[in-house]
């Protein structure tokens, strides 16, 4: 893959302390004392949270929701703020990552990626505006490639990044990362998980999370439309210092579309050779019409 990016106007785990009842008091204080710090909660409730808890035997969250005290979005921003890495899933050690610029740092590739990294800083990515969507023209592998090869670069820089694989319908990241399909964004959306059940790390990225696609729905576009998308987002948004968002292709779905609309920039992924000048430019329209600001394209070669 030889990326190189062009001017927009030219191409115009361990267990969740909040979902076990066996969960020690120490996990339980972490939770406390950073709902206390956030001034959710008060001395007083959270001994009679534990208090409750013991007595019905049910979680520390749906104790404190019991007594009206707080809510599952309060319960999740905890969740967030207690990311120091020994909270969230862990890719097993021994399972290799796909990428080529992970493993060859030297390569041209990888030389590649680090020239559109830069040119996005220079273009104020990231800033106080951090969610990035990149969405291909066109159906290819190589764009989830190259967005786990972006999100990957970041983190090198010591900044904390997130990947989500919004490409519900026909998701890669979990593969790039050596993961079994398991929860992930879907079941956020429907509320079948915690942000803490679903993020996972990657060992040799110390600074990456990545947020996987989950269980496939047969809705994708309808979930991604509901209120609780915009509310997971803004709440990831500003617990990272880079989001990235890997898309579906535009022309087959709304989908990218729907993700964008929340973001701060899109990249937009161009095929040399395959993708028309033309679906570029109408592209390019599309999104421009409905408010999305284009921070740039990237021209792809090949693998």
């Amino acid at each position: 893959m030889n990326p190189s990016i062009l001017p927009a106007v030219e191409f115009v785990k361990t267990q969740d302390p909040s979902s076990s009842t066996g969960s020690t008091p120490h996990q339980i204080r972490r939770i406390g004392q950073i709902l206390l710090d956030m001034g959710k909660l008060t001395l007083e409730d959270i001994e009679n949270i534990l208090q409750l808890q013991k007595t019905k035997q049910v979680q520390f969250g749906a104790a404190a929701k019991q007594l009206g005290l707080i809510s599952d979005y309060d319960i999740q921003h905890a969740l967030v703020c207690q990311l120091d890495g020994s909270e969230l899933h862990t890719k097993p050690e021994g399972i290799a990552v796909n990428l080529p610029v992970i493993n060859q740092p030297d390569s041209i590739l990888a030389e590649s990626i680090r020239s559109v990294r830069t040119q996005l800083i220079l273009r104020g990515f990231p800033s106080s505006q951090n969610a990035l969507a990149i969405v291909g023209i066109q159906k290819s592998a190589e764009t989830s490639h190259f967005v786990a090869s972006l999100a990957a670069m970041y983190s090198q820089l010591g900044k904390r990044t997130l990947l989500i694989d919004a490409n519900i319908r026909n998701p890669v990241q979990h593969k790039l990362f050596g993961l079994a399909e398991n929860r992930g964004l879907s079941d956020l959306l429907v509320d079948h998980a915690t942000i803490a059940d679903v993020l996972v790390t990657i060992d040799s990225l110390p600074n990456l999370a990545l947020l996987p696609s989950g269980t496939s729905p047969v809705n994708s576009s309808e979930l991604l439309s509901l209120t609780r998308f915009k509310a997971i987002h803004e709440l990831l948004t500003s617990q990272f210092d880079v989001v990235i968002y890997d898309t579906p292709d535009i022309q087959e779905t709304t989908d990218a579309l729907m993700v964008c609309h929340h973001c701060d920039f899109a990249l937009l992924l161009v095929l040399k050779h395959r993708s028309r000048l033309a679906d570029v430019s109408a592209v390019n329209k599309q999104m421009t019409d409905n408010g999305i600001a284009i921070i740039g394209s990237v021209l792809i070669d090949s693998l």
